[in-house]
């Protein structure tokens, strides 16, 4: 499915969200429906029936060695060899979702064995029956009103010791693709060209 999903993309093409457009432009629009929405981009797995290095068949390979695909949203991360352990706290994603993230354990608890597999788990805020005071009464109605946004998340999952873990500024933003771009752009004020 992965395969067909890559298809979709033209040639030179790399898919490489920021978390905040995993949020607000694949996992909203699935659990809405609202906009038109391509759901074999993203393919929907069972967490439950894949190790981590199986997902190379089964979920879109984005660039970098990261994996992506919806499922549904449990808290038993358990799969045919070890599970998902959460570490860290769960980060705010611009006050419209959160980040979990977690790091995979082959074994059952009394003998595990941690991997180098990294699973960012993202959701919708009210997903977790928690809300921002920030936000505006209207959002936080049409968030809590949405029936399917409890059940529905999107992973990113990568290898540390073989990709790059997602790059984020110091104040915790992530620039998409054209933002870095245009900042390399900054580097050709110093370079003199010919005349």
């Amino acid at each position: 499915m992965a395969e067909q999903a890559a298809g979709h993309l033209p040639p030179g093409f790399h898919f490489l969200p920021s978390d905040e457009e995993l949020v607000n432009h694949f996992l909203y629009n699935k659990v809405t429906a609202l906009f038109p929405f391509h759901h074999s981009i993203i393919p929907t797995l069972d967490l439950h029936l894949f190790d981590p290095w199986h997902l190379h068949c089964k979920a879109l390979n984005g660039s970098g060695n990261y994996w992506y695909f919806f499922t549904q949203r449990t808290h038993n991360r358990e799969t045919p060899n070890g599970y998902w352990k959460q570490v860290g706290v769960d980060e705010p994603v611009k006050e419209v979702g959160i980040r979990k993230t977690f790091v995979f354990k082959v074994g059952n608890g009394l003998e595990e064995t941690k991997q180098d597999w990294v699973m960012d788990e993202f959701c919708l805020v009210d997903s977790f029956g928690s809300s921002s005071s920030s936000r505006k009464s209207s959002q936080k109605k049409e968030y809590s009103t949405l029936a399917d946004g409890d059940k529905w998340v999107v992973c990113r999952v990568y290898e540390t010791c073989c990709g790059i873990q997602p790059s984020s500024e110091e104040d915790g933003t992530e620039l998409s693709c054209l933002d870095q771009v245009f900042l390399s752009f900054d580097d050709y004020d110093e370079v003199s060209f010919p005349n």
